[in-house]
């Protein structure tokens, strides 16, 4: 899931792939996001993620409509800059924070990279809906989306499509505990 967009992106740990999902980017995908994109939403971010978005975005807002309208979470206990307009900064207590926060009435809270984050949210059963971007393509390194720790828990599909590229969107919905059985 590391540097998606761009070899700038986050070369961290060495990592030489960025902008890996370009080559695979068509029509029916720039399609596909836009509609995943579309307001309302808030943001649930983590810092370094939240500092790419931050550092493009306010000045790109035409190109997603309704992103300087949603409430920034960032979580960090490092400093934030929060100029951007309608940002919020979770720095102690993150879990129960985030419970909180998910218990408010307001639009869907959607998370965007962010790889330290999403594992406390998979680690703390935080997660309600997946929307997975499967590419054709292994990397053997960098930031994973599922690592040790995540808890384990059932899915079930609620939406797939196939781009031309070979780009499998699937979104999932949580569906309680993970079922096992035997074949003997």
């Amino acid at each position: 899931m590391q540097a998606p967009g761009g070899p700038d992106e986050d070369p961290s740990g060495g990592f030489e792939y960025g902008g890996w999902t370009v080559p695979l980017s068509d029509e029916f995908s720039g399609q596909e996001m836009a509609r995943q994109m579309r307001a309302p939403f808030d943001l649930l971010l983590g810092k370094t993620t939240y500092d790419i978005f931050a550092a493009y975005w306010p000045h790109h807002s035409e190109q997603w409509p309704g992103l300087n309208d949603a409430t920034k979470y960032v979580v960090s206990d490092e400093p934030v800059n929060t100029t951007w307009e309608k940002t919020i900064q979770i720095k102690t207590d993150v879990v129960a924070e985030l419970k909180k926060l998910k218990q408010q009435d307001g639009p869907m809270l959607q998370v965007y990279g962010s790889s330290v984050l999403i594992q406390t949210l998979l680690a703390n059963d935080l997660v309600d809906e997946l929307w997975l971007k499967i590419f054709p393509v292994t990397l053997g390194k960098g930031k994973r989306l599922f690592r040790e720790g995540t808890r384990p828990a059932a899915f079930k599909l609620i939406e797939s499509k196939t781009s031309p590229s070979g780009v499998i969107f699937a979104n999932y919905k949580r569906d309680g505990e993970v079922k096992v059985g035997s074949f003997i």
